[in-house]
């Protein structure tokens, strides 16, 4: 098992994910605009958030997950990871957002993942109605790859999905 480092940017800091963060994800993940892309319903309580982050941790801890805390000027303003090998999945403070930090996030956890992890590509799974979240990779060098329909059923109804790839030499 690999101890996750701390990774600094010129704005921010990635650190791991910790238990002591629940409170500030749970102000995201109980949030509907928030959590409407993402692969479960908002989070109704505070409970659910630390056990969501408990998964997470479980995961580092096994190997199987890289979950970073993505704090400015010392305070969390995200969270971004990967999972499931090289993919990645990333939110982010609704009033933090159109300021560069999720992409600053992004090419930072990218090259630790290719330089560090020793990842060949990295892949990414967002619904195509999350036009930001598109935006926002291909600018940093994800190339569409596929898309496939009715991928994710949350809350009785069904999400499709875009597949996007990001090769070493792409990163932007």
């Amino acid at each position: 098992m690999l101890e996750l480092p701390t990774l600094t940017t010129e704005r921010l800091t990635l650190r791991p994910l910790m238990l002591a963060d629940a409170p500030a994800l749970h102000a995201w993940l109980s949030d509907p605009v928030v959590m409407r892309f993402w692969s479960t319903l908002p989070h109704t309580d505070i409970k659910q958030t630390e056990n969501w982050v408990r998964v997470s941790l479980d995961a580092m801890a096994q190997g199987e997950a890289q979950d970073f805390a993505v704090l400015h000027e010392g305070r969390i303003i995200g969270r971004i990871a990967f999972w499931q090998g090289s993919e990645i999945g990333f939110f982010f403070d609704p009033a933090k957002q159109g300021q560069g930090f999720a992409g600053e996030a992004l090419r930072a956890i990218s090259q630790f993942g290719f330089d560090i992890l020793g990842f060949a590509t990295i892949e990414a799974d967002v619904d195509p109605d999350n036009t930001p979240s598109l935006r926002l990779l291909e600018r940093n060098g994800f190339k569409r790859t596929g898309f496939a329909e009715k991928t994710f059923e949350i809350g009785g109804k069904w999400f499709d999905s875009v597949y996007l790839s990001l090769r070493k030499g792409d990163l932007r």
